[in-house]
């Protein structure tokens, strides 16, 4: 058997913080953003909402979508950068909510490749029959570590959580094929300062990611021994839409074959993945026997893409 999502869910806070009320914290302005990343708004979370209320919010969205109960999950990862605390850990947290009293709980620490790093561990621990139904989560509050008075970084998060449940699926069904990669030396270009505020090199992110996210793609469609051509939908993190362009026009993709949930809520680190994956299977973007291929890179300098034929 395959091992693939048998589960999907998001949630976004209801606050929507527009380009225009950008415009009235920042030197800043609509029409800049919109060209140079894509984004026209974005959501924010209540100041008594952290991130394991979103988390636990999308989660119940996932199991309700797979109708699996909670006692039925055998582990929890939850992909942030932005616990609620350093410990207990956001998985903890979500497992004592869910009354999920059967699973085992931990964070997983990769940035916005965070939900990649979840996904393909659970795989492994699905294929050698330790846990039978997975939980994975991506969740942030980025608004919490946001500098809103940087203008080349508050205008691109927002806050939000996906989640899936992953278990066994047909063969042939589910992950084909894994990339997961770091690069240690150029975690100065994406970092979280002394004063707990994200900082970034943008060029030299917008530089790694134009060049990491095509090639990871390519290397996991052909991994699973297929060609570009294949691909029925792609869905890459919502970083900018001109890197999401890049890698969309390298695997010769048309646009209304790529997800694109940037417009509406930014950048939602290890979120936006989830989120978009949820959102296009929702709105039809995503039927059963599709190639899709989700693919992310964030802080640390980190990567991961993964090949999924959608389906049970």
């Amino acid at each position: 058997m395959g091992v693939g999502v048998i589960g999907l869910g998001h949630y976004v806070p209801e606050k929507v913080l527009t380009n225009e009320d950008m415009e009235k914290i920042v030197d800043t302005n609509d029409e800049w953003i919109r060209t140079m990343t894509g984004i026209e708004e974005r959501r924010i979370a209540a100041d008594d909402e952290d991130t394991s209320d979103m988390a636990f919010h999308a989660a119940q969205n996932a199991l309700k979508d797979g109708n699996i109960k909670a006692e039925e999950i055998d582990l929890i990862l939850v992909a942030t950068v932005t616990p609620d605390t350093p410990f207990p850990s956001v998985s903890c947290m979500l497992q004592d909510r869910l009354g999920a009293t059967n699973a085992a709980a931990m964070d997983v620490s990769a940035a916005c490749s965070g939900f990649m790093y979840a996904m393909i561990t659970a795989k492994q621990f699905i294929e050698t029959n330790a846990y039978k139904k997975i939980l994975i989560v991506g969740s942030e509050k980025l608004s919490k570590i946001i500098n809103w008075s940087d203008r080349n970084t508050c205008v691109l998060l927002g806050d939000g959580a996906g989640a899936a449940v992953m278990g066994n699926v047909s063969e042939g069904k589910g992950i084909l094929s894994f990339e997961l990669g770091s690069n240690g030396a150029g975690g100065k270009e994406l970092y979280q300062n002394e004063m707990d505020h994200l900082v970034m090199n943008g060029r030299e992110v917008f530089k790694f990611a134009v060049r990491q996210m095509p090639e990871s793609s390519i290397n996991v469609i052909e991994k699973a021994g297929y060609n570009k051509e294949d691909v029925d939908y792609l869905i890459p993190h919502q970083a900018n839409i001109r890197i999401m362009d890049a890698a969309r026009e390298r695997l010769g993709i048309s646009e209304d074959k790529m997800a694109k949930t940037i417009k509406k809520y930014g950048n939602n680190s290890s979120a936006s993945i989830p989120i978009a994956l949820s959102e296009s299977v929702k709105n039809g973007k995503i039927k059963d026997n599709d190639l899709i291929v989700l693919v992310g890179f964030g802080g640390g300098l980190t990567w991961g893409a993964v090949a999924l034929r959608w389906g049970m």
